[in-house]
């Protein structure tokens, strides 16, 4: 089983291994972006060596489902102020990460694209158990063809710290 490898020592730490299944798929894997529709099955992400952050989070989920862990895809947002974070082509960009169901802990983010563990800098929109499923936007438009000019997407992030639940 590919996910194996990442098993350094048994037992081994929970949240250790998800962290190095993550960075192996971000070591292992080059990412490139891709504007065409669907995602790359796990399998042929490995073959090619390469993919999207939609290919790095299907791969993921289904590497930590291998191991009986619960996992879900996630689209949403990068907010990626810094300019320093892969996966986002600017403001307004959809990102894809995978969440993982850790007894005790909950759903924790993992980010494979970016090495990073945890929610700071996503924005989650829409979540589901297959890719697939997940549409961060969807609608229709009525009119002729010449009455739509333009569309565009902005992304706003605020802490707005007057906001209690």
């Amino acid at each position: 089983m590919w996910v194996e490898r990442f098993v350094a020592a048994r037992p081994t730490d929970t949240l250790s291994l998800l962290k190095d299944i993550s960075s192996g798929i971000n070591a292992g894997i080059s990412y490139e972006c891709r504007e065409t529709e669907g995602t790359q099955g796990p399998l042929e992400t490995i073959d090619r060596g390469w993919g999207s952050c939609r290919d790095f989070a299907v791969l993921l989920a289904e590497a930590v489902r291998t191991l009986g862990f619960g996992a879900r895809l996630v689209s949403g947002y990068l907010f990626n102020q810094s300019g320093g974070q892969v996966g986002s082509v600017g403001a307004g960009s959809t990102h894809a990460w995978v969440e993982i169901f850790v007894p005790g802990a909950g759903w924790i983010p993992f980010d494979p694209t970016n090495r990073s563990v945890g929610s700071i800098n996503l924005v989650p929109v829409a979540v589901a158990r297959r890719i697939q499923q997940v549409s961060p936007i969807m609608g229709y438009f009525r009119g002729r063809n010449t009455d739509l000019h333009s569309l565009s997407v902005r992304v706003d992030i605020q802490n707005d710290q007057s906001l209690r639940l």
